[in-house]
């Protein structure tokens, strides 16, 4: 009884949440070809994803961020809300919330070409920028 009770608790906890493990993360950007665009590493964009959303592809944590990667609704997607959207990436934010990441990585592609980078990441400048990555990526 009380195993079936915990059973019910951890699978109404954990709601949506769809994360995917490190090395899914690791093959869909390599296969994506992010790696070397302006000089980034695989385990920059790994470690961006990690600390961004935890590899969680339904994350939407606050109404503009989308994603594995928080991919912003001002600027990136249209989220059919968000005033003054821009939508570089072409894409609906809500198609950027599912375990299919190959469009969140064509996008993030478009990002990195923007001036700005990694850069407009906070994730990635607080926790990847300048530091050694490669471990994010080791064993994929």
């Amino acid at each position: 009884m009380k195993i079936c009770l915990m059973l019910i608790v951890v699978a109404a906890l954990a709601g949506n949440s769809w994360a995917l493990n490190r090395c899914s993360v690791v093959n869909a950007i390599r296969r994506g070809g992010l790696v070397g665009i302006k000089g980034y590493s695989l385990g920059d964009y790994v470690c961006m994803a990690y600390h961004a959303s935890r590899y969680d592809t339904s994350l939407n944590r606050s109404p503009t961020e989308y994603g594995i990667f928080q991919i912003n609704s001002y600027w990136w997607c249209d989220d059919g809300k968000t005033p003054g959207r821009k939508n570089l990436c072409g894409i609906r934010c809500k198609n950027l919330l599912n375990t299919n990441i190959s469009d969140d990585v064509n996008c993030l592609k478009r990002i990195v070409r923007d001036p700005n980078g990694l850069g407009a990441s906070t994730p990635w400048k607080k926790y990847c920028k300048g530091k050694n990555v490669s471990s994010y990526a080791t064993g994929c």
